[in-house]
C-alpha cells in the first residue's frame, strides 16, 4: 500500500511540474509574439498621472508634552509640545488618485484640565475641512484620512 501511495505521488508530482511550463518553445513564443507596449495598454492612463493638490494640516491638542506618529508628507514619531500642528500640500499620484494615499496622526497621552492622563485629541483638515476627529480622545481611536 504504501509503494502504491508514493508510486501515485511521485507521478502527479510529476505532472504538476510539467504543467507549471518550465522554459518551452510555447512559453518562449508567446513572450516573443506579446507586443512590447501591451503592458501599458492595461494601466489606465489616468492612473499615470497626478491629481489635484490638497492643503492636508494634521493636528493634536491638549497641554504639556507627548509622543506622537503621523504619516504626512513622511513618516515620523516625535516628542512634542502640545497643541501641537503639522501642514504640508499633498498630491496624490498614479494608482493614489483612485485610492487614496492615507495621511494619519497616533497622539500619545496628553493632560486635561485635572492633570490627569488621557487619550490625545487629534484632527485632520484637508482644504479648509475636517476630515477626521477622535471626538477629544474620547474614541481613543487615531486621526486617519485617505486623500485622493
Amino acid at each position: 500500500m504504501r509503494k502504491t501511495a508514493m508510486a501515485v505521488i511521485t507521478v502527479a508530482t510529476a505532472a504538476l511540474l510539467a504543467g507549471c511550463g518550465g522554459g518551452g518553445k510555447s512559453d518562449d513564443k508567446a513572450g516573443k509574439d506579446a507586443p512590447a507596449s501591451q503592458g501599458s495598454k492595461s494601466q489606465p492612463k489616468e492612473d499615470a498621472g497626478k491629481g489635484a493638490s490638497h492643503q492636508v494640516t494634521l493636528e493634536v491638542r491638549g497641554k504639556g508634552t507627548t509622543q506622537i506618529y503621523y504619516n504626512l508628507d513622511g513618516n515620523g514619531a516625535q516628542q512634542v509640545t502640545l497643541p501641537w500642528k503639522r501642514t504640508a500640500t499633498i498630491t496624490p499620484e498614479g494608482a493614489e488618485r483612485k485610492v487614496g494615499r492615507l495621511v494619519s496622526v497616533v497622539p500619545g497621552s496628553s493632560q486635561d484640565e485635572n492633570g490627569m492622563l488621557r487619550a490625545g485629541s487629534c484632527t485632520i483638515v484637508v482644504d479648509g475641512k475636517k476630515v477626521a476627529d477622535n471626538q477629544d480622545g474620547k474614541s481613543s481611536k487615531p486621526c486617519e484620512y485617505k486623500v485622493r
